[in-house]
C-alpha cells in the first residue's frame, strides 16, 4: 500500500523514513509530512496520538527531536523552518485506518486521476472495505481505492466540533470552564 497521502513527493518521503521511527518510539503517530516551497521552505511535519489528543507541549518535544535528528541526517540542502502541529479538528485523512475511525463524518477526497469523469467527491464516509474507500455521496456510495486518492481531509461541521470535545473532556485534555466565556454571535464567516 503506497504511503502517498502521508508523504507525497520523494523528499517528503524521505524525511518521513528518517522522522517515523523516532516519533513512534514517543507515543505519537505521523500523519503529514510536507516540505512547502518559498523563499525559506516550510517543512510541515503533522503528528498525533494513536488515542488522538496532542498538546502543544507535545508538538514543541517532537519538534526539538526532529530538529536534532534531521541536523544528522541532512536531507534537506536549503535552510528551511520546521513546524509539527496537530492535525486539527478538520483534520488530513492519510491513512486507511483513518477512514474506517471517522465514518459517519463529512470529508472530501480528490483522486489524482478522473474516476467516472470527475477528482472530487464529497460526502459521508462509510467505512473501508479491503483496499477501499467509501463514501456516501448524492449518487449511492462509491468505493474509491485509497491508491487513487491525492487529498482527503474531515469536513468541519458541528457534530465533528462535538464529537471532538467530547473525546477531548474523556481524555482529561479539555476543561470546560475554560469555555464558560465563549458566546455565539451568529454570524458564519466563510473561510
Amino acid at each position: 500500500m503506497s504511503n502517498d497521502l502521508i508523504a507525497k513527493a520523494a523528499m517528503d518521503r524521505r524525511v518521513a523514513e528518517i522522522i517515523t521511527p523516532m516519533i513512534e518510539d514517543m507515543g505519537f503517530e505521523l500523519v503529514r509530512v510536507r516540505l512547502m516551497g518559498g523563499k525559506t521552505p516550510i517543512l510541515q511535519v503533522m503528528v498525533d496520538r494513536a488515542d488522538g489528543g496532542i498538546e502543544v507541549d507535545d508538538c514543541a518535544k517532537v519538534s526539538t527531536m526532529i530538529s536534532a535528528t534531521l541536523d544528522v541526517e541532512d536531507p534537506i540542502l536549503d535552510a528551511y523552518t520546521l513546524e509539527v502541529s496537530s492535525p486539527g479538528i478538520d483534520r488530513p485523512l492519510t491513512r486507511l485506518k483513518d477512514f474506517a475511525e471517522y465514518e459517519g463524518y463529512d470529508a472530501k477526497m480528490e483522486t489524482a486521476d478522473l474516476i467516472d469523469g470527475r477528482r472530487r467527491f464529497k460526502g459521508v464516509l462509510a467505512g473501508v472495505d479491503g483496499d477501499e474507500v467509501l463514501i456516501n455521496i448524492d449518487e449511492g456510495t462509491v468505493g474509491l481505492k485509497f491508491d487513487w486518492l491525492s487529498d482527503a481531509k474531515l469536513v468541519l461541521t458541528d457534530e465533528l466540533i462535538k464529537e471532538m470535545l467530547k473525546q477531548r473532556k474523556a481524555a482529561g485534555t479539555l476543561n470546560e470552564a475554560d469555555f464558560d466565556e465563549i458566546e455565539h454571535d451568529g454570524s458564519e464567516e466563510d473561510t
